[in-house]
């Protein structure tokens, strides 16, 4: 009886397969390769970066990051449109401060500072930088919201054809053949063997990029449902309590709490207050945790310093801890320098499984037209 089932469901699930690939292929192409760029996005960016604005030279210790945000904000008085929503505080000897500028309209101009001297070394249009334009193309297709929900469906889609193309491997029967390619035999065979083993090589990978790439582009249904699956409370809405005629706390008087709170964390970013009512986040990294900004935060109120949530990264609840987890699995970072250049061909897999799988469907086309 399992055999019989077994035998009328395989065309139903051959069949979901071939037509989900054939229809979002050249999607999946074109998040396939924005993604092998994304892997290494930061270094590329380091690079073209230190080739505009010049290289920072390590001499010493590093300026405060309250006189580092003074300098900014005296330098560009002239802007008062231009609000000042966070720096970048990577402990890297060589990386610059990183001040964003927030527009009215939205845009970020990104101000980068000599760490060790405090001088302002130049500045840049985020939307323009090549990491940016490339991510939007990626998470977005450059189409603002409706793109984010097409991309969202793509990944999900991108899920199934993971589970059917597992479910489909021939070498389930026979295990080394599956992993064969015969290359001398004919080029429709030839073409078969690489779509199957490129498929079931990148399978798991392939599945872990679009199940948190889904996740992503659904944030507030998906994390919702990991958040209740694993009994983890969502996180509140953390507002400043504004107390008339009472001026905010200055970052460094707020950084000192911070560290008070958290003090064998490394601080990575400051997320500033734009609104009276906001407050003020501080991101820190402990060594042993694998993300460069960490995965530890501390909120505070900007008048009173008062800490209103604290997060370990590494003591955070399961669903926390999951969420956070999407980051490395998505981006191949759990593994070091190893599994990112794997993730580098994992992003090419795509190509060639939308072209082997195209031939394929012309192969069949072909043979039922003619008969």
């Amino acid at each position: 009886m399992f055999t019989i089932k077994q035998f009328k469901l395989r065309p139903i699930v051959f069949s979901l397969h071939r037509y989900i690939g054939l229809a979002i292929g050249l999607l999946l192409v074109i998040a396939g390769l924005t993604g092998s760029l994304l892997v290494f996005a930061d270094e590329i960016d380091h690079f073209l970066l230190a080739r505009q604005i010049g290289h920072v030279i390590p001499q010493g210790q590093q300026v405060s990051i309250e006189s580092v945000l003074n300098t900014v904000k005296t330098a560009y008085s002239n802007h008062p449109e231009l609000k000042v929503e966070r720096i970048y505080t990577l402990p890297e000897p060589d990386v610059p401060y990183r001040i964003w500028l927030l527009s009215s309209e939205g845009e970020r101009t990104e101000i980068n500072v000599n760490p060790y001297t405090g001088a302002i070394m130049g500045s840049r249009v985020l939307e323009n930088t090549l990491k940016s334009l490339t991510l939007k193309l990626h998470y977005e297709l450059f189409a603002g919201d409706v793109g984010i929900q097409i991309m969202g469906v793509v990944a999900l889609l991108l899920f199934i054809l993971c589970i059917t193309g597992i479910i489909l491997w021939p070498g389930w029967k026979r295990l080394i053949s599956g992993f064969k390619i015969k290359w001398n035999a004919h080029p429709r065979r030839v073409n078969f063997d690489i779509h199957k083993v490129s498929g079931i090589i990148l399978a798991v990978f392939l599945g872990l990029i679009s199940f948190t790439g889904f996740c992503w582009n659904f944030y507030d249904f998906t994390q919702s449902i990991i958040y209740a699956l694993t009994s983890t409370p969502n996180p509140s809405n953390l507002v400043s309590q504004n107390i008339t005629g009472k001026s905010p706390l200055n970052v460094t008087q707020l950084l000192q709490k911070a560290d008070a709170a958290l003090p064998d964390e490394v601080t990575t970013y400051v997320l500033l207050p734009t609104k009276p009512e906001d407050a003020i986040a501080v991101g820190k990294k402990l060594p042993q945790e694998s993300w460069k900004f960490g995965y530890s935060q501390i909120y505070l109120d900007q008048y009173t310093g008062e800490i209103l949530r604290l997060k370990n990264g590494l003591k955070a609840p399961l669903g926390e801890k999951i969420w956070d987890s999407f980051g490395a699995l998505h981006y191949g970072t759990f593994g070091g320098l190893p599994t990112r250049i794997l993730y580098v061909f994992v992003g090419l897999a795509p190509l060639i499984l939308f072209i082997t799988g195209f031939v394929m469907w012309r192969y069949r086309y072909r043979t039922e037209f003619r008969s």
